[in-house]
């Protein structure tokens, strides 16, 4: 790489560690293409030398989100449960939850396909994104068929996941702390558990 290339390849990874930044601390409202530009000390056009579009931009920075979460998960899923399939539903979910609380602006964003490429329609950024999103789900899938969830798991782990990602929302716009305001079982654990066992077949004796 001669070194054209690597200035390049600093300040394209400097505009998405300044959208890293903005989204962290500001949320995706946050996240126009001047403001990055003019956060990262450069022209408000110079962005589009290095992502053809907005949405290729905004999926460059959701694919850290996608990456940080996915760097958590094999030490999540090995604790005690690691052989047992329901446990380590139970132990994703409970990081999917936790992340969602940690980084409510990535983690909105990480969510917003309507705002991300996630077909690759933008070139490699959108087509990198796509790689990162779905093996998340595929390792759901794979683990609610495991626990023998019927002839439709795919459905199930969706639903599931669904279900755990209203549990993060409503959790942290204070939606669900309000209607079990005085339940003393009430609880981000207890709340995982639910889900899960709302999806999941009981365990056999």
């Amino acid at each position: 790489m001669d070194q054209r290339d690597h200035q390049a390849t600093g300040l394209r990874e400097r505009l998405i560690d300044v959208g890293v930044e903005l989204v962290t601390s500001e949320g995706t409202a946050a996240l126009g293409l001047r403001e990055i530009a003019r956060r990262a000390g450069v022209s408000h056009g110079a962005p589009r030398r290095y992502f053809p579009t907005h949405h290729a931009l905004l999926s460059a920075i959701a694919r850290r989100g996608f990456e940080e979460f996915g760097s958590r998960v094999p030490a999540a899923m090995a604790g005690p449960d690691a052989d047992d399939p329901r446990g380590q539903v139970r132990a994703l979910g409970s990081a999917y939850v936790g992340y969602a609380l940690e980084h409510p602006g990535m983690f909105e964003l990480m969510f917003r396909h309507d705002l991300l490429d996630g077909g690759g329609r933008d070139g490699p950024s959108g087509a990198r994104l796509r790689d990162s999103t779905l093996p998340m789900f595929e390792l759901l899938v794979s683990l609610v068929a495991r626990c023998g969830a019927g002839d439709q798991p795919r459905i199930t782990a969706a639903a599931l996941w669904a279900n755990l990602h209203g549990v993060a929302q409503l959790w942290s716009r204070g939606s669900l702390p309000l209607a079990l305001d005085g339940d003393p079982a009430a609880s981000l654990d207890r709340l995982v558990d639910a889900a899960v066992d709302a999806h999941l077949p009981e365990r056999r004796p």
